[in-house]
């Protein structure tokens, strides 16, 4: 069987359409043509978390790229309703369940061509009030999902996180920069530390059977769907912003960070699957436009024409004693560049537009 991704299967199509459309050539087609054409399938993802606000996304490029799509999600930080509109989609199936339980992943990656695995613990608030959970949902689902793509050759790729490059200031960060992170003793570094881990056993599957795997290094990707339950700085902003309540800033607010939109990061993770000299790579994507916390309270205020005032509380108040910040987060993106010629085509200001909209709409 053949497996072709969407843009290869509408040139077949549209030749087989300008093939049958003269009647002479039609009369005498052969049954290897007919056999040529049924033996072509869609491609077949699994995307774990796929109820997510990234998730959900990917899941809608995939169906527009012509996939066929398999959604396994807990909903334990993912949203049903994420992903309503696409469960009366023939070419989808969505499992509610966790990426823990191995003998439902077993079957789902057998069912399966390709795994994009973005299950995971989401947001510093979550870390730092689920410790335990945050910890065993990373690592054991990775494992399992690892574990199952190595058994049937299944090409898979994982999501980690910026977090992962802990206390370094050698910004940009690029993936082989030496990291640093902090204590065992501060809950904060839980996160980046399971992370790391995913990465290691990743790159050991690549080293030892050339596994087909990526792993892509996401920076604070934000968009439509996007809630601030989970400490998400943008869309807490923007819904205090709409209400007229202060906007609270952490610490000083001299801490940058840069945004990428949802939209550049799934097209992003599409590419990197797809392309094979992507597997066995570290890649970081994102957007490099950086900006302080505190400008970027100042710009959601103006965006939003909102009376609002900015207060600040510090890292203390916020998560307890011995919480510990990166001061700058900022990608380098050349490696994305140079394989899959990934370019973020959003601003900050497309992200603030769509992120205000989506909450206007809701009020």
């Amino acid at each position: 069987m053949t497996y072709i991704t969407n843009e290869r299967l509408k040139a077949l199509l549209s030749q087989l359409a300008e093939f049958c459309s003269n009647d002479l050539t039609y009369k005498y087609a052969t049954a290897s043509h007919a056999a040529a054409i049924t033996d072509i399938t869609m491609q077949h993802a699994l995307v774990t978390g796929g109820a997510g606000f990234i998730g959900s996304h990917l899941c809608e490029q995939l169906l527009q790229q012509g996939y066929q799509l398999t959604i396994l999600d807990d909903l334990s930080t993912g949203r049903f309703q994420n992903i309503a509109h696409l469960e009366s989609d023939a070419n989808v199936r969505v499992v509610i369940d966790s990426v823990i339980h191995e003998d439902m992943v077993k079957q789902l990656v057998a069912d399966c061509d390709c795994v994009y695995h973005l299950a995971s613990a989401v947001g510093v608030q979550l870390i730092m009030d689920q410790p335990v959970k945050t910890i065993e949902n990373i690592f054991v689902g990775t494992e399992i999902v690892l574990r199952h793509c190595a058994r049937l050759r299944k090409p898979v790729l994982v999501t980690s996180t910026s977090e992962v490059y802990g206390k370094g200031i050698a910004v940009p960060f690029h993936e082989d920069d030496d990291v640093v992170t902090g204590a065992t003793s501060k809950h904060r570094w839980a996160y980046a530390c399971a992370k790391s881990l995913d990465e290691f056993l990743c790159l050991a599957h690549w080293k030892q059977s050339r596994m087909p795997v990526s792993v892509v290094r996401l920076f604070n990707t934000v968009g439509p769907r996007q809630t601030g339950q989970y400490g998400m700085v943008i869309p807490r902003f923007v819904q205090a912003a709409l209400e007229g309540a202060p906007l609270t800033v952490y610490g000083g607010g001299i801490q940058s960070r840069c945004f990428a939109h949802v939209a550049d990061i799934v097209q992003g993770l599409v590419k990197m699957l797809e392309t094979p000299s992507a597997h066995g790579q570290v890649v970081n994507l994102g957007n490099d436009e950086e900006v302080t916390i505190m400008e970027l309270a100042q710009r959601v205020i103006a965006a939003t024409e909102s009376t609002s005032e900015i207060q600040h509380l510090s890292y203390e108040e916020v998560y307890g004693a011995g919480f510990e910040d990166m001061e700058r987060r900022v990608p380098a993106l050349g490696r994305a560049r140079e394989l899959v010629g990934y370019q973020a085509t959003c601003t900050l200001d497309d992200i603030l537009r769509d992120v205000i909209a989506e909450q206007r709409a809701a009020m």
